[in-house]
């Protein structure tokens, strides 16, 4: 299975440097992955350095946590946006969801969704599924696919428990089609990918992207 134009080449942790971002578009276009994914303050500069491939550009919006106020992911998204973002991967707030605030929620996807759209970039929603309940995600599946987003996103990386093969097939079947996934949170194996993809991920969030797909036979990789 040939995985690489699946995955968005990822860092996303506080203490990111130039350097590093440099490092991973450079891979991205070695590699023919389908995007980075970089902190917001950086998107400017992997915009320049990917001018000419056909890597996309991915930020996040209210990362890690998504309790930002709705007005400050506007900002955020907005920024990103004009900085050159391609895609933005951003994060519900899940204080609302457990809150049982499932208005709030909507009301927030309804503000970002115009705002990204009308620009023509690519909205993920990251649902962080390893802290919902199932009654919850699948609230999400049918909230967010009613939304029109691109994608659901299962991770942020930052909780307990990332990526499962178990989370991916049940937003899978409780998705719009139009809806695809994001598998994102521990995927540090080709193997591991691979169950993913088959499960129902179409993108596959990793900073763990060269070894995954130097794991790969020689015939099956595409690059």
């Amino acid at each position: 299975m040939k995985i690489n134009h699946l995955i968005d080449h990822t860092v996303l942790k506080p203490t990111t440097t130039i350097a590093e971002v440099e490092k991973l578009c450079g891979e991205a276009k070695q590699y023919g992955f389908a995007a980075v994914c970089i902190p917001p303050p950086f998107v400017k500069k992997a915009k320049e350095t990917l001018v000419g491939t056909s890597v996309k550009v991915a930020t996040v919006i209210g990362f890690p946590f998504g309790y930002s106020a709705v007005e400050a992911k506007l900002a955020e998204t907005l920024l990103a946006i004009v900085d050159g973002a391609d895609e933005l991967d951003v994060v519900i707030n899940f204080m609302a969801i457990k809150n049982n605030d499932w208005k709030y929620v909507a009301n927030e996807i309804n503000h970002l969704m115009p705002v990204i759209k009308d620009r023509g970039k690519v909205v993920k929603v990251i649902v962080e599924s390893g802290v919902l309940t199932e009654d919850e995600l699948l609230k999400c599946c049918e909230l967010y696919g009613a939304a029109g987003i691109d994608y659901l996103k299962t991770s942020t990386g930052y909780a307990e428990k990332g990526a499962t093969v178990e989370a991916v097939k049940l937003m899978r079947l409780n998705l719009p089609e139009h809806v695809q996934i994001k598998a994102s949170g521990g995927i540090r194996d080709y193997d591991f990918a691979k169950v993913l993809v088959a499960a129902g991920a179409t993108r596959l969030g990793c900073s763990a992207s060269v070894s995954i797909v130097t794991n790969q036979t020689s015939d099956e990789v595409n690059y």
